[in-house]
């Protein structure tokens, strides 16, 4: 049926998608191929969201925020008919260390740069492989829908809750008795404490507390962490560098929602849900355009979305709740067009194709993080750095090359605001950074882009310019994600859901949210 943009007659579609990102898309693969009309409506002039390419100069393509792909499930990737973004091996951290003795992280295995053991390697092993069995109980439930135990004891929906986790209950036990301690004694525990219980303080053990607090506002030394850790190690914690960088990424997305039979549709801000009879009904667009749907999946944040349909339709305390929502952006994003690839002292070339850390040692994490508790700018935050053109040197051409950094712990709205002295000062410390390990990279500098929180939030819409709409913390994840009483994608008024990042099972560059949200909504036989 040809789509009727006016909705002056019947639904124009099954379903409307609020965002492009690649959590609308993946919501968008796998409505229509169940058969279901699908529109994508983006408000940039491209799909992508935080995951898409930019070019800042002419010729260079650089990731706008995510560089890397972390945790995209290999039966999600299948499901999806993304296989091909896994052919790319998983890619070594490389911890840099001051002293030139770099740490080399794969997998359970850690070592020096030069290849000499690292002392603390056997520790790190031992608790990587400890936290990773963890972890995998947590990642089954990525999978799926929060339990919700709202069909009542004898309904098959609830029954097959239980089952499911009965299962769980039954993998932990399995543990035996001493794991099963273990596994409770640390959940709710602190990442530097635990690191240090197992080795020396340094690189390995700041990339482990970097990795605890990556993206989310909070310190190694807060409580939570070590579970933030375990869940992002719930699909292997396997990273990637994709072939034709994170820009290929995107495309697969958007050719796979195509091939499916979604319509994308770019430039099209959506300001309002329609909503009739407690019922979602379609959109309205800001250039007066009306496009009519049986459901509407929105991508932005509960807030946002609720704000979208008409805060009167919800219920007091879930408003309450959405407001009250932790989502305070501490990731600025710094990309960099270098005129030359810059060497790393005591790096050979393919390790420089890694994932680049900049965190020391664990107290030099905490230390980066305690400014950004009162608005002020680290003197050396935690960096997380990528040089993509080293493995893909067409994204950027003249023999140019790229660095995509990720800056963390760094405030929203700092004291004074950000006027030009704060973003270069910025700027100048990450370079200043970089260049303790990159000689000279300050010279090759052609062209710089800066992202701040507030710069985020602006651009794509993320609340807070949080990169997974909310924290990614205990009391904000899997049945309390995004709040309580919000945690299974459909909301109060009736076909209305959330598809994105804030909803279960979170952030990264997974597909989970928009695809577990679109089941959900196949699940309710709403259409």
């Amino acid at each position: 049926m040809p789509p009727d943009a006016t909705g002056a007659g019947k639904g124009a579609f099954d379903v409307v998608l609020i965002g492009g990102g690649h959590n609308g898309l993946a919501a968008a693969i796998t409505l229509a191929r169940k058969g279901r009309s699908v529109c994508v409506l983006e408000r940039a002039d491209r799909p992508g969201g935080m995951a898409r390419s930019s070019e800042p100069a002419a010729g260079a393509h650089v990731p706008e925020i995510a560089h890397l792909l972390y945790n995209l499930d290999a039966r999600v990737a299948r499901e999806l008919g993304l296989g091909l973004l896994l052919k790319s091996p998983p890619i070594p951290a490389v911890s840099l260390a001051p002293d030139g003795r770099h740490v080399v992280i794969a997998g359970d295995a850690a070592r020096f740069a030069d290849g000499t053991p690292h002392p603390d390697a056997p520790a790190f092993g031992e608790l990587n492989a400890r936290l990773r069995r963890f972890a995998g109980l947590l990642g089954r439930l990525s999978l799926k829908s929060p339990p919700r135990f709202d069909g009542g004891l004898a309904s098959l929906a609830t029954m097959g809750e239980m089952a499911a986790l009965a299962r769980l209950g039954l993998d932990l036990k399995r543990l035996g008795k001493h794991e099963m301690r273990e596994f409770l004694r640390i959940l709710l525990g602190n990442a530097h404490d635990l690191v240090l219980d197992e080795m020396a303080d340094g690189p390995l053990a700041g990339a482990i507390c970097a990795d605890a607090v990556r993206g989310n506002h909070v310190g190694p030394r807060s409580p939570g962490t070590v579970f933030n850790l375990m869940y992002r190690l719930g699909s292997g914690g396997a990273v990637r560098l994709p072939e034709g960088g994170m820009g290929a990424v995107c495309g697969a997305f958007e050719q796979a929602a195509r091939a499916a039979g979604a319509e994308i549709r770019t430039g099209c801000d959506v300001v309002r849900i329609l909503v009739e009879n407690d019922a979602a009904k379609g959109v309205a667009l800001r250039d007066g355009t009306t496009i009519r749907a049986g459901a509407v999946l929105s991508s932005a944040g509960p807030l946002q979305t609720m704000t979208l349909a008409g805060i009167g339709h919800f219920d007091v305390e879930a408003v309450r709740r959405a407001r009250n929502l932790r989502c305070k952006g501490t990731v600025a994003k710094l990309n960099l067009v270098l005129g030359a690839a810059p060497e790393i002292t005591g790096l050979r070339g393919d390790l420089a194709a890694g994932r680049l850390l900049v965190a020391p040692s664990a107290v030099a994490v905490e230390r980066a993080f305690n400014p950004v508790k009162y608005g002020e700018l680290p003197a050396e935050p935690v960096i997380e750095a990528v040089i993509p053109t080293l493995t893909e040197p067409s994204l950027a051409t003249n023999g140019r090359h790229i660095l995509s950094a990720n800056v963390q712990h760094i405030a929203h709205t700092p004291r004074g605001g950000w006027g030009d002295a704060a973003r270069n000062r910025i700027t100048a410390t990450v370079l200043s950074q970089l260049e303790r390990h990159m000689p000279g990279l300050k010279g090759l500098v052609e062209a710089a882009e800066l992202l701040t929180p507030a710069d985020i939030e602006a651009r794509f819409g993320a609340p807070g310019g949080h990169w997974h709409h909310a924290e990614m913390g205990i009391d904000q994840i899997l049945t309390l994600r995004p709040a309580n009483g919000l945690a299974h994608y459909r909301l109060a008024v009736h076909g209305l859901y959330l598809c994105g990042a804030s909803a279960h099972p979170g952030g990264d560059v997974t597909g989970l949210p928009g695809r577990n949200s679109a089941r959900q909504l196949l699940k309710d036989r709403i259409l």
